[in-house]
């Protein structure tokens, strides 16, 4: 039995025959083979020493790496181990890879990476050359203290929907981790914050959001290059800190912290100025009825109103057919009114976030897709189906009308003139997605009124509903093979981005005239008055049963998130 498992593995052969330096292995044929080798990976894999970039994904029968990764990969630049059952730790560790600069072990059962069972050892460094390291998804209660000697050059470090309470000190010791520039952990149980984390020099954007922090140190506003800086859904006790991180930038939220705080900086303030802000919040308590802590936390909140199907006269509705049931099943859709994409960088925020949420909530793409549309572009009523690769046409972004068929084979030769160009296997843009197509013989589409494709999943929308700066309403789409509570998740995450950044927007416009930065006025700050319309979507099947209604009242009721939704 042993000396068959080898030929059932022909994706190896064949990256062996042609020295390829890129594999990928997903899909419901690795499950099987995966179980049939006891939940390992097969030893011949780790012979490919070619290999710069190496992906196993979406593999519920994978528990650990198998024996020979560290010694068979020697050129090995890219590790993704995602959507697996890897843990609880690791074994066998996972080094030295000496070439190593991006790995991904997000989404899998993780509880721990202790001594012994860490990354890779930590004298000498088993990871010299790592920059990203993903842990997002997991179930981890500690980091290993060796973390930064294990892997010195990070400077990505994402630890987001874990279960971590605290930080080991030697994260942020002086000189340990010299280049991060990026450290995600929201969604975890941090109690506190140390002051060291002042030491992270090259730090710039830190989300910690949805803890349980009750203090931040002010020794975090001297994060030299800090521009980013999330902290909402933890319960401080500085009721005016919380409110700023809610409505004002990271600039003047650092300048608070620096200044001191609630406390030590008001003994810096002007007796007269700290006289003046007093009187003005004891007017502002008598004229609004109820003032102290509630208004405080409600003026914070991020705004969104429901509209529902019921109060609209003409309600947004796909209609899913038949074709698209054993190809991409699942869609959920909303329309968002009152978006200001025009002021400062607003747009291109936007896009950003799309483009991580793809990259993390999405996973790549592979759990769903976004597709946002300007909503005056979208005519009705709208069909979500699938069409040979042949018939289906479309009109992909910045490119010019091509059936999805040409499309798929034009963007396969772009990527492999680009292998050829830069001497490397791993692809940019469109054309990291392209493999999600393999073995379809029908494409996932959403036509409009014209018949048109305005959506071809998961590799493009069209130019027809692309998003301007002038755009203020917007039709957003959410689709996926495998679930539908996936796609509302990561609408729940888009909208409540989105209401994120509006709100950013209109502070953006009101903060340039707040001279007070340390203790801003709540009259002056950002607040968000003006929420986002966000109307309800129906999908229904082709006799017009309704199949999913979003947002409906389970969704978008997130208290962590500090938003409220007006119902």
């Amino acid at each position: 039995m042993a000396a068959a498992v080898p030929e059932a593995w022909p994706e190896l052969e064949q990256a062996e025959q042609q020295r390829r330096r890129e594999l990928l292995l997903t899909g419901p044929a690795l499950e099987e083979r995966v179980r049939a080798a006891g939940g390992r990976l097969p030893p011949r894999l780790f012979s490919l020493s070619l290999l710069h970039y190496l992906e196993v994904s979406g593999c519920g029968s994978l528990r650990e790496p198998g024996p020979g990764l560290a010694r068979g990969l020697p050129q090995l630049q890219s590790l993704v181990l995602r959507r697996n059952a890897l843990g609880p730790g690791l074994s066998p560790e996972l080094g030295p890879l000496p070439a190593l600069r991006v790995l991904d072990l997000s989404g899998n059962a993780l509880e721990a990476l202790p001594p012994g069972q860490g990354l890779g050892p930590a004298e000498p460094p088993g990871l010299p050359q790592l920059q990203t390291l993903n842990l997002s998804g997991n179930r981890l209660r500690e980091l290993p203290a060796d973390l930064a000697r294990c892997a010195p050059r990070l400077q990505t470090l994402n630890l987001t929907g874990n279960r971590l309470d605290s930080f080991p000190a030697e994260l942020f010791r002086p000189g340990a981790l010299p280049l991060l520039s990026e450290l995600a952990a929201a969604d975890n149980c941090l109690r506190e914050l140390s002051p060291d984390i002042a030491h992270l020099a090259s730090l710039k954007t830190l989300d910690l959001a949805n803890n349980q922090l009750s203090e931040v140190p002010a020794e975090l506003a001297d994060c030299p290059k800090l521009k980013e800086l999330n902290l909402q859904g933890n319960q401080l006790k500085d009721r005016r800190l919380e409110k700023m991180l809610g409505s004002c930038q990271t600039k003047s939220v650092l300048e608070y912290l620096r200044a001191g705080g609630r406390g030590r900086g008001r003994g810096r303030a002007e007796p007269e100025k700290e006289e003046s802000r007093r009187q003005r919040r004891e007017r502002r308590k008598r004229e609004g009825g109820e003032g102290g802590e509630e208004e405080v936390a409600e003026a914070s909140r991020l705004l969104l109103r429901v509209l529902h199907v019921s109060e609209n006269p003409a309600p947004l509705t796909v209609t899913a057919g038949a074709e698209v049931r054993g190809v991409r099943p699942f869609l959920v859709g909303a329309v968002v009114r009152g978006m200001d994409l025009q002021t400062g960088n607003a747009l291109k925020r936007f896009l950003t976030a799309q483009t991580k949420l793809h990259e993390d909530l999405c996973e790549k793409r592979t759990a769903a897709t976004i597709a946002t549309h300007d909503l005056r572009a979208v005519r009705r009523p709208l069909l979500y189906t699938a069409r040979p690769p042949q018939d289906l046409k479309i009109v992909p972004l910045g490119r010019k009308e091509a059936k999805a068929k040409d499309l798929v084979r034009q963007l396969q030769q772009e990527a492999e003139e680009r292998r050829k160009q830069k001497r490397r296997q791993a692809v940019s843009g469109l054309h990291r997605y392209l493999h999600l197509l393999d073995g379809q013989e029908q494409y996932p589409c959403l036509l409009d009124a014209d018949g048109d494709a305005i959506s071809f999943p998961p590799i493009t929308n069209s130019e027809k509903t692309k998003i301007k700066k002038t755009t203020s309403d917007l039709f957003l789409e959410v689709t996926s093979a495998t679930s539908l509570q996936i796609c509302k998740d990561i609408m729940d995450a888009l909208v409540l981005k989105m209401a994120e950044i509006n709100k950013y927007t209109l502070g953006s416009k009101e903060e340039g005239s707040d001279t007070d930065a340390d203790a801003p006025s709540p009259s002056t700050e950002c607040d968000g008055s003006a929420p986002l319309v966000v109307e309800q979507v129906r999908v229904v099947d082709e006799e017009g049963h309704l199949k999913v209604v979003y947002p409906s009242k389970t969704d978008l009721d997130i208290a962590a998130a500090h938003v409220t939704v007006i119902r």
